[in-house]
C-alpha cells in the first residue's frame, strides 16, 4: 500500500522552512539523527535506532553442504521483514516492493561487495561450510530505514561469533561448545556503511511542477539543496534521493539513485566526501560499542 501523499499545508510549511535553511527537527542540513545500539543476550543480536526509526538484526549460523559450483565458499542469505508494526504503510503477510528493494540493497552492500570472507566460512571443502542467515525486522519506520538497517547489519556481523570447529581425520568435524572454546569472530574484509541524501531544487526553481524533471532554464545551474539522513516527510518530498554505501577507507560499495533530480559531478563528489567523513565516525563509534558489550559479556577476544 502506497503511503498517503503529504498535504498542501505540509508541503508549503516544509519548503518555507527549507528556504530559511531550517529542518523540521532542528538539525543542520548535513547533520544525522542520534544513534543508539542495544545488544541482546546472544552474540549477533542487535537493535539499532536512528532517531525514531528502529531495526532489529540477528545473525545465526549452521553447517550445510556448499553449492557445487563454489565448494570452498560459505553461504550468506539476508531476509527482511516489514510488518504493520513498523508502519501502517506495510501490509501483513505479503512481500511488498519496499521489502524487496531493502533486501536487494542490503545484499549488494554486504554479500555482493564481499564484506565477509566467504572462504573463511569453509570447514571441509565440498562437504561442510557455514551458512550465515541475517534476519532484519523493522520495528519502526520514521524515514532512513535503509541507513538504519545497514548499520544494524554491520553491528550484528561485527558482534556475531561462530562456534569453533575442528576437523579430525578426513571427514570428522567436531563443533566445540562456547564454554570449552571461545567462539570465533567473522573474517570481514571491510565494514560498509550506507548513508542517504535528499536533494531539492534551488529556491528559485522549487515552485516548478512536482511531476516533471525541471525545465532547461537557468534554475538548474544553481546547486541543489542537500539534506543528510532525511526523515519521513523529508524523504517523501525530496526531488531526488541518493544512497551511498562506502567503507571508512573511502571504498564505494554501492551508489544508488533511482531517477529524480539530475546531479552534477561536483554535487555527487561533495556527497561522497560527506559520506566518507561520516563512515569514519561510524566505524570508530561501532568498534567502541561492540568492544564494550564483549567486555560486559566477558567474551574472550581472539
Amino acid at each position: 500500500m502506497r503511503p498517503p501523499s503529504p498535504s498542501i499545508l505540509e508541503k508549503d510549511f516544509f519548503f518555507a522552512a527549507l528556504d530559511q535553511n531550517l529542518r523540521l527537527d532542528g538539525r543542520q542540513f548535513l547533520e544525522a539523527r542520534p544513534l543508539e545500539l542495544s545488544f541482546g543476550t546472544e552474540l549477533g543480536h542487535v537493535e539499532c535506532s536512528l532517531g525514531k526509526t528502529r531495526v532489529l538484526a540477528q545473525v545465526d549460523g549452521k553447517m550445510v553442504r556448499p553449492e557445487p559450483q563454489r565448494p570452498f565458499e560459505g553461504l550468506i542469505t539476508i531476509h527482511c521483514e516489514l510488518s504493520p508494526m513498523a508502519s501502517s504503510e506495510y501490509e501483513p503477510g505479503r512481500q511488498g516492493d519496499e521489502e524487496i528493494a531493502l533486501a536487494r540493497m542490503l545484499d549488494k552492500i554486504f554479500r555482493r561487495s564481499d564484506a565477509i570472507d566467504r572462504e573463511a566460512l569453509c570447514i571441509l571443502a565440498g562437504e561442510r561450510v557455514w551458512h550465515l542467515r541475517l534476519a532484519i525486522h523493522a520495528l519502526a519506520d520514521a524515514g532512513g530505514l535503509l541507513d538504519c538497517a545497514s548499520l544494524a547489519c554491520a553491528a550484528a556481523l561485527r558482534h556475531f561469533r561462530r562456534p569453533d570447529v575442528e576437523v579430525l581425520g578426513a571427514r570428522e568435524v567436531t563443533v566445540h561448545a562456547p564454554e570449552l572454546r571461545a567462539p570465533v569472530p567473522l573474517a570481514m574484509h571491510h565494514t560498509p556503511f550506507c548513508l542517504s541524501f535528499a536533494f531539492y531544487r534551488p529556491a528559485a526553481a522549487a515552485p516548478a511542477p512536482a511531476g516533471g524533471g525541471g525545465g532547461a532554464d537557468g534554475g538548474q545551474e544553481e546547486e541543489p539543496r542537500v539534506l543528510l539522513d532525511p526523515a519521513g516527510l523529508e524523504q517523501r518530498l525530496a526531488h531526488g534521493v541518493l544512497a551511498l554505501a562506502l567503507t571508512p577507507q573511502r571504498e564505494l560499495a554501492v551508489v544508488h539513485k533511482a531517477g529524480g533530480l539530475p546531479l552534477a559531478p561536483e554535487t555527487l563528489m561533495g556527497a561522497v566526501q560527506v559520506a566518507a567523513r561520516r563512515a569514519r565516525e561510524l566505524e570508530t563509534w561501532l568498534g567502541v560499542r561492540v568492544h564494550e558489550d564483549w567486555v560486559r559479556k566477558k567474551v574472550e577476544v581472539r
